[in-house]
């Protein structure tokens, strides 16, 4: 089985790309928020998990291989969501050079 050529059957689960947007705040910084950019069908592939420490307690963070659709305008600090999970994007790209297919490195973050 090659994963070159994923068949569309692979794409199971409903997420929803989102974008980062900043809004002002009165103190002169920002806060950040996300919106919706599309509903998307896409396969998730667990990659790796480990344990870190981060401001003096552990984390549980999971990589994921995500592919979805070629779309443009995907890149590192949107997110994929579904329900229960926030999937941070930390890279994308098209493995093939087609514009087939997307693939993102995915990571999620829990306390």
């Amino acid at each position: 089985m090659t994963r070159s050529n994923p068949t569309i059957g692979r794409s199971r689960r409903r997420l929803v790309l989102e974008a980062p947007v900043l809004t002002p705040d009165q103190a002169g910084g920002a806060s950040e928020s996300f919106v919706m950019v599309a509903a998307i069908w896409a396969e998730v592939r667990w990659l790796s998990g480990d344990e870190r420490w981060s401001a003096g307690r552990t984390e549980q963070a999971a990589r994921y291989e995500i592919t979805i659709r070629w779309r443009s305008g995907v890149n590192a600090g949107m997110r994929l969501t579904g329900p229960g999970v926030a999937f941070g994007i930390l890279s994308a790209g098209d493995p093939i050079g087609n514009r087939s297919r997307l693939v993102c490195l995915c990571e999620v973050v829990s306390p």
